[in-house]
């Protein structure tokens, strides 16, 4: 799966844009499961956004379940959840 480029909709509310091209990132494979994101600072240059955007929007991913933040190591792509059983399996 390809992530779009990151383009906002005017409508869109810019830290939330951030999050799900973010999200998007992490569900097309390009930032898996426990790896450790840049620095909020190093992601907000990134994506040319102040740094508290970056950190509203960081926020939203950690209220979504997809990234972690381990104090003095860093900020992870959280560990997906094992998969649904499916009935009749």
């Amino acid at each position: 799966m390809r992530v779009p480029e990151f383009a906002p909709q005017p409508s869109q509310v810019l830290y939330v844009a951030v999050a799900d091209h973010v999200a998007a990132r992490i569900a097309a494979g390009d930032l898996k499961p426990g790896v450790r994101l840049p620095s909020e600072r190093d992601l907000a240059a990134e994506y040319g956004v102040s740094y508290v955007t970056m950190r509203r929007a960081t926020g939203v991913l950690r209220e979504r379940g997809l990234i972690e933040t381990v104090h003095g190591r860093g900020t992870f792509v959280a560990e997906l959840p094992p998969a649904e059983p499916t009935e009749g399996a």
